[in-house]
Parts: C-alpha cells; structure tokens; sequence
C-alpha cells in the first residue's frame, strides 16, 4: 500500500472515530492574508505546526502550541499551518482550536481531507483555510472538486489546492481554488525536489496565488523558488526542528 492509500485510510478512521465531530463555533481571522502577500517586502510565510510525519516520524516533542504559534508569529510569519490528523503528524483539531482562541492571524487547517464531515469541522474550529489535494479526485478518492471548493466558500473558508504534476497544476488554475499549492514532495514516494515548483511555473502567466511546499530548509530555498514565481512558501518540519523557532521563522522571512 502506498502511502497516499496510507494517508486515506487514516483519514477514514479519524472520521470513524468522531475526531472531526466539534461541537466549538469559533470565529475565523479579520486578517486578509491576500493583503499581507502583496503588501509584505520581504518573503511571506506560512509556518507550520506539526509534531510528526510520515518521512520524518517525530520531528519535536509535544510542547505547548501556542507557545509555539506565538514563536512564529513573532518571527514574521504572515499566517499558520496546523495539522489536525492523529496518525502520522500527531495532529488534532483541539490543537488548532487552542490557537485559533488566541491569535487572529490566518490559520490553515492542514489534514487529508476526503469528506465533507472535515469541512464542517472546519468551519466551527475557525479555520480560515483548507488544503485540498488535487491527486486525491483525479483517483477517484473524491469526487466533485467544483462542489467541495463551492462547499467551502459557502462557509468562508479560502481553499488551497495541492498540485505536484504539471496537469494537475494546469487544471487547478481552472477552478474556483483561492491559492494553488505546489508540494514539491511526492506522496507516494515521499520524495522531495523544490525543481518542482520550477517545472510547474514555467511558462505560468500568474493568475492565482501560488505556495511552494516542502522541502524549504534554507534561504537560498526561498530565492531560487521566489525567482520561479512562488509568491508564498509554506514551511514545517525545518521550523520545528529548530531550537529557535522565532528566530528561524525570521530568517526565512528576512530572505527577501
């Protein structure tokens, strides 16, 4: 099995057992991060907050969140990532909701989502954003794309649409998506080239707000992949491996 199955079938036992059942209704950023990106000289962040991978097994031991979103809120970073599922990224939505009570700054909320039971929990967990992943309706995983992201807008959440192939880049700009996400990692290998994010935007006549994920661990990162078009870059496991996760968040910020 590899491990985008691995990655589903993980997501079906969350749901199975009630993880994304929230009875919370809480409000979501007064923060346009579109604004932020345009307006930010320097490079725009997200910082994610995930204490495992799937390549990485346990990248940090479980401290505080907010202790750590205050870290990189304080480092520059224009918006925050936090993954809420259990396996593999020991994730969970109370980990986002106890964020989300005290920051107004965008959140994404980071997850495998396969159904729509996730973005009603979204929704009541104040999540400014999800993360779709493109591959996962082109096998059949789900279905609709046009209907999830509509589904999405009807509660105000932005959807940021995963790509890795050049098709499905090209497809994604066709859609209602508010970001295109590049993962410059490959799910089913878990391999990783930040060329990927170059191959996809060649010859790319921007229309939509592109992010560059994973990958990033240093600041010529960020220039090589600011200088293929990325207008944003989504970083995790180099931040929270760090001993100092402000003062990494402020060094990648501070790149451009």
């Amino acid at each position: 099995m590899n491990i985008l199955n691995k990655l589903v079938n993980n997501s079906l036992r969350s749901i199975s057992l009630g993880t994304y059942e929230i009875s919370c209704d809480l409000a979501k950023s007064t923060i346009d991060i579109n604004k932020k990106i345009k307006n930010n000289k320097h490079a725009s962040i997200i910082a994610e907050i995930k204490f495992s991978s799937p390549s990485e097994g346990k990248i940090r031991k479980r401290l505080d969140p907010t202790e750590i979103a205050q870290y990189m809120i304080n480092g520059g970073a224009v918006g925050l990532s936090v993954l809420t599922q259990p396996y593999f990224f020991n994730g969970s939505p109370q980990i986002f909701m106890s964020i989300r009570k005290k920051f107004d700054i965008p959140m994404v909320m980071k997850d495998i989502i396969i159904d729509k039971i996730q973005i009603d929990a979204a929704n009541k967990i104040g999540a400014d954003y999800i993360l779709l992943i493109k591959s996962l309706f082109d096998l059949g995983y789900m279905k609709e794309l046009d209907e999830i992201i509509e589904y999405s807008h009807k509660f105000g959440i932005k959807v940021i649409l995963e790509t890795h192939k050049k098709k499905e880049f090209i497809d994604s700009l066709k859609t209602e998506a508010d970001i295109i996400g590049i993962n410059n990692r490959n799910l089913n290998t878990l391999k990783v080239d930040i060329h990927t994010t170059k191959k996809l935007l060649k010859n790319y006549n921007k229309s939509k707000i592109v992010v560059s994920e994973s990958g990033i661990d240093k600041q010529d990162d960020i220039q090589f992949l600011r200088s293929c078009g990325a207008d944003l870059f989504l970083i995790g496991t180099s931040i929270m491996k760090h001993d100092n996760i402000q003062q990494c968040v402020k060094k990648f910020v501070n790149s451009i």
